[in-house]
């Protein structure tokens, strides 16, 4: 079983590297898929993973597959060849490694290097990205059944889990920042945390250890869930194997919408190459279920009668939940402003990074008001203000998301997600419309990982995080860059660092005090 740091992939980011051409298919076609039983039967049998389930009957119809449309993926790499990447400054051999989903040694052995540590701008290196197999073409899933978009919103986890009163996830309690919470509501608080169907969630619970259909699980499905046994004493019990399994995801999706992700090593260290014709959401399910099996057991779970057969079994079809295209090629950002008073002075502190977590789309930036102190968490008296007219969708923990659309749901159209805001002296709740510039709440520590006082802001569209500057990403579909009171925001390929520049005006991110990160009156 491979751990999460070690998730092999391969994120051709490099300037450099690869380049993109071609156009997308106009092709129209139907592929019916016949789903046989055991798959499900008179008695509700569905295969999982590794053992017949009970599944409840249901009345889905024999599935029709209406493919995602294959995306815009031509590329100079040849996933059966190695790599030749030229060392820029400030890299290291472990990231290097990292980046391309090998070990240190493997590129020592294969360089003859002398030492590891030393390393020559432009030095050129043949990282050993060769493979001998491709990975199954099937599409599993549209892109958007991956995220929390338009296809969920008139989707309830409590309403649909009434079908399974008795079924072990129904019963489930964990306790979570000082309260119980039950299962439907850690799948529900997941999902919204990295905007992933939850739909997914469910149909993934009941495929690796049937908490749907069973009401007793074994013990190690109760503390494992997702089969992923790594960390024993970290990531365990439902709220952290679920966690585990949405960062995974989002490395699969993102990688794949954005960085180029062509290979991926599986739970018996064997390497393979990613199917060059499947979509976004198929790569980010075949990533996560191959992070615990074996090539056999991958391309059985990745085919029609795998993880498919159990989301049939449970949903229907998935392609019947398509939204096409789910990021239009046209996108533009609505005009947003500085989440801040004009009259006050905050610091640019954080550059382009994961809108939650890193394997997200770098769609991030952290900013801090004068008034806190350098270090440390405390409750500043500066507000945050809304960045443009909208309805304050989610208002909760750390957390407030402002819908610009306007319908309150926020899988639909533009959203702005806020973090680490205070609970206390909030000024808004959910239902609220507010105006550019009306308080939304006061930086905090609250939510997600803080070590100090900040602002996290990031957009989404259709439940997609956006990424703040893909000037340089290998992008199967363009996104528009971040725009903040005509400031554009640039990513330096490395998470957090980047810059903010307006005609020619420079700033950039740092975790300091300094003129270079500062915005003032005079910036709007």
């Amino acid at each position: 079983m491979k751990q999460l740091q070690n998730l092999t992939l391969i994120f051709l980011t490099l300037s450099g590297l690869i380049s993109f051409s071609g156009c997308s298919s106009n092709r129209s076609y139907v592929v019916l898929v016949t789903v046989t039983p055991p798959l499900v039967t008179e008695t509700g049998t569905s295969t999982g993973h590794g053992s017949a389930v009970s599944i409840p009957p249901t009345s889905a119809p024999t599935p029709t597959y209406i493919p995602t449309p294959d995306p815009t993926r031509t590329s100079i790499v040849n996933p059966t060849e190695n790599q030749i990447y030229f060392v820029q400054y400030g890299d290291t051999l472990g990231a290097i490694a990292s980046w391309f989903g090998v070990s240190v040694e493997a590129i020592v052995a294969i360089n003859n290097l002398p030492n590891e540590n030393i390393l020559s701008v432009g030095q050129q290196l043949i990282i050993p990205t060769a493979i001998e197999v491709i990975g199954p073409g099937f599409k599993i899933i549209p892109d958007s059944e991956l995220v929390f978009g338009p296809a969920l919103k008139d989707f309830d986890v409590a309403g649909f889990m009434s079908r399974f009163p008795d079924s072990f996830l129904a019963q489930y309690q964990e306790e979570l920042n000082g309260r119980s919470w039950s299962g439907i509501e850690i799948v529900e608080r997941v999902a919204l945390e990295q905007s992933i169907s939850p739909r997914l969630f469910l149909a993934l619970l009941e495929y690796e250890s049937q908490w749907l259909s069973l009401s007793e699980v074994p013990e190690d499905a109760r503390f494992y869930p997702m089969q992923y046994y790594e960390y024993p004493g970290r990531i365990y019990n439902l709220y952290k194997q679920l966690d585990w399994a949405g960062k995974v995801l989002q490395t699969g999706y993102y990688g794949w919408r954005l960085r180029g992700l062509s290979t991926v090593i599986l739970g018996d260290g064997s390497r393979v190459g990613l199917e060059p014709s499947i979509n976004a959401g198929t790569a980010a399910v075949q990533v996560l279920l191959g992070q615990t099996r074996s090539y056999e057991d991958w391309t059985l779970a990745s085919g029609v009668n795998g993880f498919f057969s159990t989301y049939v079994a449970l949903f229907g079809d998935p392609f019947s939940y398509a939204v096409e295209p789910l990021i239009p090629p046209d996108l533009t950002q609505p005009a947003m402003q500085f989440p801040w008073d004009p009259a006050e002075t905050w610091y640019y502190t954080g550059g382009p990074h994961g809108g939650w977590g890193s394997s997200s789309a770098w769609a991030a930036l952290d900013f801090v008001p004068s008034d806190t102190v350098d270090i440390g968490c405390s409750v500043s008296p500066s507000y945050t203000t809304a960045v443009a007219d909208g309805v304050i969708a989610r208002s909760e923990y750390g957390i407030v998301v402002l819908d610009l659309d306007g319908d309150g749901f926020e899988g639909t159209g533009w959203t702005v997600f806020y973090l680490h805001l205070s609970s206390e002296n909030r000024p808004v709740v959910e239902g609220q419309a507010v105006k550019a510039g009306d308080p939304i709440g006061h930086p905090a520590c609250e939510g997600g990982v803080s070590y100090a006082t900040h602002l996290h802001i990031a957009r989404r569209y259709n439940g997609e995080w956006i990424p703040c500057d893909c000037s340089t990403c290998n992008a199967t579909i363009p996104t528009p860059q971040l725009n903040l009171s005509g400031w554009l925001a640039y990513s330096f390929n490395s998470e957090y660092d980047g810059s903010l520049i307006k005609d020619e005006a420079y700033r950039e991110a740092c975790t300091c005090r300094e003129p270079f990160n500062t915005f003032g009156p005079e910036d709007w």
